[in-house]
């Protein structure tokens, strides 16, 4: 058997039958965002690492290096973020051709420090090695969660309603850009679907918000895709979920281009990924009240976007016909046949 034949959700349980072990000083190891672990103190320690795989995550010839070190860092301080947490330090592994351009590596360090000025998170150590081949950029970001406001994929209950901080589609979007230059927009749409793609920006601020209100049930950020995202949090939380499709926050911009594309623009904002958004849960009862004391404290938007359903009641999408579609996993996956 390939790892193609297995997919990268079911090749990660594989691993953690392996390695995984029952430890009092183990929180949360191998299955969510960020592993969490209690060292004694008064909070948790938090740890997260992520990759970026030239040919697979970025492209040198869409990317600035100082974007590229900047995305390395937002991606990581994004599951950072969705538990509740706050980013302190990082360590950065990188991989290079001998031939490469200490240009591009001074470049691609700026973009680290300019991302982690921005939050607070100083990169401390990390290795260097030769890369026969593509180049890649690991990322272990540490930071910490009071023990008290740590928020799990599991803790979803039914009558909760999911929520979505700011826009779905728009990453997916700016990367069609990128990737079609026949695609015609005005500058005025392209440039902000662009940066959502190349420069995400960490919803730390919100996450806090979160945390702090004590109402959230369950966390996630949207990196695959909200479709594979919210089927991640009904595993753990062992429940199901409905989704509406004229409830999600989609911009102009990106409608514009799925209409270019030929597809409708809630497929981008389900499948397309990367928006590095926050998904929640709250009771529905709560749901309004948190969302606007979100927006007041940071000025991101926040909608209502489904609720979440008892287990044997399934996974559904309703269009705006009132039809209701089972929702499949259609975000990314790495090691996906095709």
């Amino acid at each position: 058997m390939k790892i193609s034949d297995l997919g990268e959700f079911p090749l990660i349980d594989r691993v953690a039958r392996i390695v995984g072990v029952e430890r009092a000083d183990v929180v949360m190891g191998i299955g969510d965002d960020v592993a969490i672990l209690d060292c004694g103190g008064e909070d948790w320690l938090l740890a997260k690492v992520d990759s970026q795989v030239e040919g697979t995550h970025y492209r040198t010839d869409l990317i600035t290096p100082r974007q590229l070190g900047r995305r390395a860092l937002a991606i990581n301080l994004s599951d950072i973020a969705a538990v509740g947490g706050r980013p302190t330090h990082a360590l950065v592994s990188l991989a290079l051709q001998a031939d490469t351009d200490v240009a591009w590596v001074d470049e691609l360090y700026r973009g680290l420090r300019e991302e982690g000025d921005r939050f607070g998170v100083v990169v401390v150590g990390g290795n260097m090695a030769s890369s026969p081949g593509q180049a890649f950029i690991d990322v272990i970001v540490l930071g910490s969660v009071q023990r008290d406001h740590a928020i799990l994929r599991a803790g979803a209950r039914p009558g909760d309603s999911v929520l979505v901080s700011g826009r779905l589609g728009d990453s997916a979007a700016g990367l069609r850009l990128l990737l079609d230059a026949s695609l015609q927009v005005s500058e005025a749409e392209r440039e902000p679907l662009l940066a959502r793609h190349l420069t995400p920006v960490p919803r730390l601020l919100e996450s806090a918000v979160i945390a702090g209100s004590g109402l959230a049930t369950a966390m996630i950020d949207l990196s695959d895709g909200l479709s594979s995202d919210i089927g991640h949090v009904c595993e753990r939380s062992a429940v199901g979920v409905r989704l509406w499709e004229e409830q999600l926050p989609i911009s102009a911009g990106a409608r514009h281009v799925a209409e270019l594309c030929n597809e409708p623009g809630w497929r981008l904002a389900l499948n397309g990924g990367e928006d590095y958004e926050l998904c929640f849960t709250a009771p529905a009862a709560d749901a309004g009240g948190l969302a606007a004391r979100i927006e007041k404290q940071t000025g991101t938007a926040v909608t209502v976007v489904g609720e979440i359903l008892p287990k044997d009641e399934g996974r559904w999408f309703v269009l705006k016909d009132g039809r209701e579609v089972e929702l499949g996993a259609g975000g990314w996956d790495h090691f996906a046949a095709g």
